[in-house]
């Protein structure tokens, strides 16, 4: 090796060395920062740990770009539960990927999932298997050339504490012809939260999400109202249909809760 491949050589590697030793890998992101900067994440999941350690939190949102993905509000139901239903009924199209429960609880879990996948998981926990069990028997959309993923997250609570497990099903090729599963199992750490969205921005078609959940700081805020309006102004005008967020005290159990449709309500 000449003089001046070696010195491009030790120089290449001591730069890359210094960018892996430098890079914290611990560090948060900013929720509004991230969220302002992509026109397009589509349907998000976020799950954390409040930073005083004392509530979990969790928001579920909506995006879409055509008519029949607008049109669509969150509903509470009187167990809980989170249904979305059409604003319009006369508008609506296909009701079949639109239309769903995407937080349900069972027991000491709560489910919030981008589909109908919530009442797999549900069913699977009532059997006394696996949230990972259930959605190995699932698949990304049939939404051909997106083929969008189905994002999932459950929280597990139990001695005044929680855990938290994610979850993204999708194409493992451009065909749609087989499907990749990843799952994710978090311990609640106080000022974390992981974000987890079906695409990393607009397209054609849409590009999906790829890697681990972001990890982004928690809000510090006092009540679910807060954050949702956080939320809420950082999400792409154009684009945001509706969300809810969930703060849960992990001493009381008592849940605060906010909802936000674009078309009111």
């Amino acid at each position: 090796m000449s003089t001046a491949w070696a010195a491009l050589f030790f120089g290449c590697f001591f730069y890359f060395f210094w960018r892996c030793k430098m890079a914290d890998v611990y560090a948060c992101g900013d929720v509004k920062t991230v969220l302002s900067g992509n026109v397009y994440p589509g349907r998000g999941i976020m799950i954390g740990k409040t930073p005083d350690g004392r509530k979990a939190l969790t928001v579920y949102f909506i995006m879409g770009r055509s008519e029949n993905s607008r049109n669509r509000v969150f509903r509470e139901q009187p167990n809980g539960d989170l249904i979305i239903y059409p604003f319009d009924e006369s508008k609506v199209k296909d009701p079949s990927l639109i239309i769903y429960s995407p937080v349900r609880s069972y027991g000491n879990r709560l489910i919030v999932t981008n589909g109908d996948q919530t009442d797999t998981v549900y069913e699977y926990l009532a059997k006394n298997q696996s949230f990972e069990d259930a959605l190995a028997t699932r698949c990304f959309e049939p939404d051909g050339p997106n083929f969008t993923p189905r994002i999932s997250g459950m929280l597990n609570f139990g001695g005044g504490d929680f855990t938290y497990e994610m979850s993204i099903l999708k194409s493992a090729d451009a065909q749609g012809s087989a499907c990749n599963r990843f799952h994710f199992s978090y311990a609640a750490v106080p000022g974390v939260l992981h974000f987890i969205h079906t695409y990393l921005g607009d397209g054609n078609p849409i590009p999906t999400f790829c890697g681990e959940p972001e990890r982004l700081a928690c809000p510090d805020a006092s009540d679910a109202a807060q954050i949702a309006k956080m939320v809420w102004d950082a999400l792409n005008a154009d684009n945001k249909v509706a969300l809810e967020v969930r703060l849960i005290d992990l001493e009381s159990g008592k849940t605060d809760k906010a909802i936000i449709n674009r078309h009111g309500g």
